[in-house]
């Protein structure tokens, strides 16, 4: 039933990086899923805000960086710990709500954890924090 380091019923506080004009977008109409990524579709945020800090990695022109702080509702989670597993990219249609990509098992360069969440309406923002 997923791992034990998240409860499924819990609500994590998690961060995600981005730009201030950005931030204050998503605070005012919500998160966006992405259209694809290391795990596929969804909203990469990490309970690292130390992860979340130095995104987006190349920053444009005149704009500063600011992190969201979140409340996420995880769901049921299907922990990805390696490159090629084969829910890399298809643990949502298994009937998940979250990938967690666990720190330091490689798949991440800077050895943080990593989430990936399917539904944007179970990411609250609870605060923006310009950097």
């Amino acid at each position: 039933m997923g791992h034990p380091f998240y409860s499924w019923r819990r609500r994590y506080i998690m961060y995600h990086g981005t730009t201030l004009t950005a931030a204050y977008h998503i605070k005012n109409h919500g998160f966006q899923r992405s259209s694809g990524g290391m795990l596929g579709p969804g909203v990469y945020v990490s309970r690292s805000f130390q992860k979340a800090r130095v995104y987006p990695k190349i920053l444009p022109f005149n704009e500063r960086r600011a992190v969201l702080k979140l409340r996420v509702r995880v769901g049921k989670v299907k922990k990805i710990d390696r490159q090629g597993h084969p829910l890399q990219k298809t643990w949502h249609e298994n009937g998940y709500d979250t990938a967690w990509v666990p720190p330091n098992c490689g798949m991440v360069p800077s050895g943080f954890e990593e989430d990936c969440v399917w539904d944007p309406s179970r990411i609250e923002v609870l605060s923006i924090i310009p950097l």
